[in-house]
This record gives structure tokens, sequence and C-alpha cells, in this order.
């Protein structure tokens, strides 16, 4: 099925050109997700515990809240996570710099053996992202992405400036 499919589908009045950026976007993430999910789970891997390899392979030994700022989650969901990849031998949690409270995740062989299965996943999955785009198309696609990141990480520090937050979740689903 295609975007315009999905659209269609989920709302037959919707035109795809009128389509709200932000929903395009979040569609689009939600697809390369599942696609990476799926390729995934063949080696036993979710799709968080990507997030942390991914950290890891490229800076081993973070503590926790080094990680979930990092990957842009909440502790407890990181806590969890890693907890989870320690029982499958991923990876390994211990006390480093005579810190009793702290702990730092370490890649165990099996947590780095993981990289060379699961890159080539990602890479095919993006892959079949930009299938039929041309490369011109796929660094202006980057670009304007980037623009758009940056510009809505100043809005957040511009709206944190003038005391307003990111609700936690908690507190919006009680609504």
């Amino acid at each position: 099925m295609s975007r315009i499919d999905t659209i269609e589908a989920q709302d037959s009045s919707a035109d795809p050109q009128e389509e709200r950026l932000a929903r395009l976007i979040r569609l689009a993430a939600r697809s390369f997700n599942r696609s990476l999910q799926i390729r995934l789970s063949v080696h036993n891997v979710t799709f968080s515990h990507w997030i942390f390899l991914r950290i890891l392979w490229q800076e081993d030994g973070l503590s926790q809240r080094a990680l979930s700022e990092r990957a842009h989650l909440k502790e407890p969901t990181t806590h969890t996570a890693l907890l989870r990849m320690e029982e499958l031998g991923y990876l390994e949690r211990r006390n480093v710099e005579g810190n009793k409270r702290r702990q730092h995740a370490f890649l165990t062989p099996e947590g780095w053996a993981l990289r060379d299965k699961l890159v080539p996943l990602a890479i095919e999955a993006n892959e079949v992202a930009v299938e039929g785009l041309s490369l011109q198309t796929q660094q202006v696609l980057r670009d304007a992405l980037g623009v758009i990141i940056d510009n809505l990480a100043r809005d957040e520090i511009e709206a944190a400036e003038r005391g307003l937050r990111v609700p936690p979740t908690r507190a919006t689903s009680a609504v």
C-alpha cells in the first residue's frame, strides 16, 4: 500500500498534497521504524535495543543517564531496555570509578557481534525507503529535515525560556 493509499484509507477526504507536514513525517518515521523492526526481529533485537546498541557501538561504557540523554528517552524506559539486553547477553552493567550507585553499560562480545549483523539491515531499510528518489532529492530531503529539526529544537528552547515544557506522558494521558 502506498503512502497515498494509506492516507486515503485513514481519511478518504484527505488530499496528500494538503497533508500536514508533521503528520507525513510521523507516518514516514513510523514506517521506517516498522521496516527496521521487521528486520531486527530475526536477531531477537527490538527497536529500543537497536537505539542503545548504536549508541554503545560509538561509545561503550556510558551510564544509564547518559544513554537516556543520547537516546532522548526517559530513564525508566532506558532501565527496562538495559535489563532486558543484559538478560539477552548483549551487555553487562557494572560500577566504575568507585561509584557504587551509578552503573555503566558495557557491550559483551555478543553485543559487539550484533553490529556486523544489524547495520546492513538498517542500510537495507534505508535503501527501501529511498527507492525511486534521486540522489539530489535525497540530499534536499536531508537538508530540509535538518532545518526542520533545528527549527523545532530552537522552538522548544524558547518555550522553556518562557516556562513551557513538554508535559510528562502520564500527565497528558490522565486528561
